[in-house]
C-alpha cells in the first residue's frame, strides 16, 4: 500500500477498486444465444425445418451483431456517405461514396440470407408459409448492432416485393435473382421515392409528373424530397401521368433503374444528402428527375395502391427495428446494472432500478409479441387467409404507432439507468437513441397512424376480430378477466357515438380509444403466448401491464425480487 504525505492510501488507475465494473461483468458473446424469448417464439412459431435450415445463420449473425458488427456500425455511423457532384473533368456523376464498413455491414446482411431464404424460388416454395418469420428473425438479430442499413435492406425487400407482384415476368427474373443472391457484390438495394416538398404526409399533393414516350416507359420530371436509399440499384417512385386527376387517384408507380433501356446512365440528380440526427450510415438525399426513365407497373392510377404493399412491408422493418432496439438496450443496461458497484450493493439489488427493469421489461414483452403477432398474420395473409388480411389491416399502423413509441422510451430510459456513461458515444446507447428516433416518424408518423386505424376500423372487420381475439384470451385471475371485460364493453359502447361524430370529433377522440385498444390486445397476446417456459418471463409482465397501464390506482408497491427481474429478461450468458 502506497501513501500520501498526509497518510491517505493513494489511488492510482490501478487500485482494484477503482474500476466502473465488478470482475463478474459477462457482456453477450452472441445475441442469439442470449436470446431466450425469440428462441422460444421461432421454435413454438416455424417449422423444424425452416428452423434447421436458418439455425447456423442466425447463430453467426447472432455472434456478428455482438462483436464486429459493433465496431463497423459505429464506423459506418462517423464516417459517413460523400456526394461526388463531379469528377477531375467536370463531367456530372451524381454517385455517393461509403466508407468500407458499410459495405462490409452490407455483406453480413447478404450472408444471414435474410432475403435469400424468402426470394430464392426453391426455399420460397418450402418455407411459403412462414417467409416472414424467417426473414425478419435475421433482421431483428441484425438491427440489434446497426441501425442505419435496415433501412437500405428494408426497401430491398419492399421492392422485391413489388416486383414478384406486379411486375412484368422477365423483370421478375432478372431483377430477383440480384436480390436472392448469395454474393454481396451482385445485390441490387432497393428504394422508395415517395415524398415531395408538397405533399409529405399528404402524398395525393404529389406533383412529380410522368409522360408516356414508348411501350411501358415514361419520362419522369420533378423533384423528390426525401430519398433513403438513395444509391438504390431498384428505385419505385410514384408520379402523375394526368394532372387533371387530383389526389392519390391520379398517382401511377414506375420502375427506376440505373440505366436506360439502351444502357446509357438514367438522369437523377442527387442536390445533396440529408444531414440526420441519426441513421447516419446510410444515404438519405433530394433528387431531382428530369426526363428521367421510368416503366409503369400496374396500370395507371393504381400506383398509391401498389405503393401501399412496400409501405406496410416497411412498416413492419419499422416496428421489428423499435423492439430490436428496446432488446439491446435492456441487454446493456443489464448487464450494467448487474456488474455497478453502487452504496455498497450492486445497481441491480437496488428496488427502484428492479422497478424500472420491471417496468421496461414488460413494455419490451407486450411490444414484441404484437410485432411478431403482426408478422405471423403477413404470413398467414399472403398464403389466402382472409381473417387475417383484415386483422393485419388494423395492425399494421398500430404496431409501427406503438412500438416506435415505446422504443424510444424504453432505450431512453435504457440509457438513464446507465447514468453518465449511457451518455458516451464510445458505447452503443447514443447511437441507439439516435437511430431509433427516426421511427415514430418514418413509413408515417403517429398522428398519420391514427388516421389509418380510422379507416381500418370503418373499412374492414380488423377492430371486432381484435376485440374477439382479446376476448378469448383472458388472464386466468379472474380480477383481471374483469378490469379487461370493462375495458372491452367500454370501447363496444363508445364506438357508436365515434361513428357517429364529425371529422375533427372523430380524429381526436380515437386516438384514445387505440390506446386502450391496444393495451387491450398486448395482454392477450402475452396470454397466448404463455406456457411452461415463457411464464417465467410473461408473467410478471402480465401483472405490470394490468395493474400499471391499466389499472393505476395508488397503492403500497413491493419491489420483484431480483431473481423475477432477471426472468423477465429471459438472459442467457
Amino acid at each position: 500500500m502506497q501513501l500520501d504525505v498526509l497518510g491517505f492510501e493513494k489511488t492510482t488507475s490501478q487500485h482494484p477498486q477503482n474500476r466502473v465494473l465488478a470482475n463478474d461483468y459477462t457482456p453477450s458473446q452472441n445475441f442469439w444465444e442470449s436470446d431466450a424469448i425469440l428462441r422460444h417464439f421461432l421454435q413454438k412459431n416455424i417449422s423444424a425445418e425452416a428452423y434447421t435450415y436458418m439455425l447456423d445463420k442466425w447463430q453467426k449473425l447472432g455472434k456478428a451483431a455482438a462483436g464486429r458488427m459493433n465496431e463497423l456500425s459505429q464506423l459506418a455511423d462517423k464516417k459517413t456517405p460523400e456526394l461526388v457532384k463531379r469528377n477531375y473533368w467536370g463531367e456530372t456523376l451524381n454517385e455517393i461514396q461509403f466508407h468500407p464498413a458499410y459495405w462490409e455491414l452490407i455483406k453480413i446482411a447478404v450472408e444471414s440470407e435474410m432475403f435469400r431464404v424468402k426470394w430464392k424460388p426453391s426455399l420460397r416454395q418450402k418455407f411459403q408459409k412462414e417467409l416472414h418469420r424467417l426473414g425478419f428473425a435475421s433482421d431483428f438479430l441484425y438491427s440489434m448492432a446497426e441501425g442505419g442499413v435496415p433501412c437500405p435492406l428494408c426497401m430491398t425487400d419492399g421492392v422485391a416485393r413489388l416486383i414478384d407482384r406486379y411486375g412484368e415476368a422477365d423483370d421478375q427474373q432478372r431483377l430477383l435473382a440480384h436480390i436472392f443472391t448469395d454474393q454481396a457484390q451482385d445485390l441490387f438495394t432497393g428504394a422508395m421515392f415517395l415524398t415531395e416538398k408538397a405533399g409529405g404526409s399528404d402524398v395525393g399533393a404529389n406533383l412529380v409528373s410522368a409522360s408516356p414516350i414508348e411501350g411501358k416507359y415514361y419520362l419522369l420530371n420533378g423533384e423528390k424530397w426525401f430519398c433513403s436509399n438513395a444509391n438504390a440499384n431498384i428505385i419505385f417512385a410514384l408520379a402523375r401521368t394526368n394532372p387533371e386527376i387530383k389526389g392519390t387517384k391520379g398517382l401511377s408507380i414506375f420502375l427506376i433503374e440505373k440505366q436506360k433501356p439502351d444502357g446509357t446512365k438514367n438522369p437523377i440528380e442527387i442536390v445533396r444528402l440529408k444531414d440526420k440526427l441519426g441513421v447516419r450510415s446510410m444515404a438519405s438525399a433530394e433528387c431531382i428527375l428530369t426526363d428521367t426513365w421510368g416503366k409503369l407497373v400496374g396500370e395507371e392510377g393504381e400506383g398509391f395502391k401498389i405503393m401501399t404493399d412496400m409501405i406496410n412491408l416497411s412498416r413492419l422493418y419499422n416496428a421489428v427495428g423499435s423492439v430490436s432496439g428496446m432488446r439491446r438496450a435492456l441487454v446493456e443496461a443489464y448487464q450494467f446494472l448487474a456488474s455497478r458497484p453502487s452504496f455498497g450493493k450492486t445497481a441491480l439489488e437496488h428496488a427502484l432500478v428492479r422497478e424500472k427493469l420491471t417496468e421496461l421489461s414488460a413494455i419490451y414483452h407486450a411490444n414484441f409479441y404484437l410485432v411478431w403477432e403482426a408478422i405471423t398474420l403477413l404470413d398467414r395473409a399472403d398464403n389466402g387467409d382472409d381473417t387475417a388480411e383484415h386483422l393485419l389491416r388494423l395492425l399494421t399502423p398500430m404496431v409501427k404507432k406503438y412500438a416506435a413509441e415505446a422504443g424510444v422510451y424504453v432505450i431512453r430510459e435504457s440509457m438513464e439507468l446507465m447514468g453518465g456513461l449511457g451518455y458516451i458515444e464510445d458505447g452503443i446507447m447514443p447511437k441507439l437513441m439516435r437511430d431509433t428516433m427516426v421511427l415514430p416518424i418514418w413509413e408515417g408518423a403517429g398522428n398519420i397512424m391514427i388516421l389509418d386505424m380510422l379507416r381500418a376500423t370503418f373499412k374492414s372487420k380488423g377492430l371486432w376480430l381484435m376485440l374477439a381475439e382479446i376476448e378469448q384470451h383472458l388472464p386466468q385471475n379472474p380480477d383481471y378477466q374483469l378490469i379487461i371485460k370493462k375495458n372491452i364493453l367500454a370501447i363496444r359502447d363508445f364506438l357508436p357515438a365515434l361513428g357517429q361524430a364529425e371529422q375533427a370529433t372523430l380524429e381526436l377522440s380515437a386516438k384514445s380509444v387505440f390506446d386502450k385498444l391496444v393495451k387491450l390486445y398486448q395482454i392477450s397476446l402475452l396470454v397466448k403466448n404463455t406456457d411452461n417456459q415463457s411464464q417465467v418471463w410473461l408473467n410478471p409482465a402480465l401483472d405490470y401491464l394490468i395493474n400499471t397501464l391499466i389499472h393505476n390506482d395508488l397503492a403500497l408497491k413491493t419491489p420483484l425480487d431480483k431473481v423475477i427481474v432477471e426472468a423477465m429478461l429471459a438472459w442467457e450468458v
